[in-house]
């Protein structure tokens, strides 16, 4: 889906532009969080801000 929406291929290394084979595909979440966890990477999403109202909306709500 990435490739098609946003012409990203996952599986091409950034680096040499080679093809990586997928092995596994983990979604146990307490697993997934384990392994961030040890890498020392955030496990949860960050926080998305409030949604602003453009000045054209806020025009014409008096």
């Amino acid at each position: 889906m990435l490739k098609r929406v946003f012409a990203i291929d996952a599986l091409e290394c950034p680096h040499c532009r080679g093809r990586r084979k997928l092995i596994a595909l983990i979604s146990d979440g307490p697993v997934v969080r384990r392994i961030l966890d040890h890498l020392g990477l955030p496990a949860e999403p960050p926080r998305l801000a409030p949604a602003r109202v453009s000045e054209q909306l806020a025009f014409g709500a008096s």
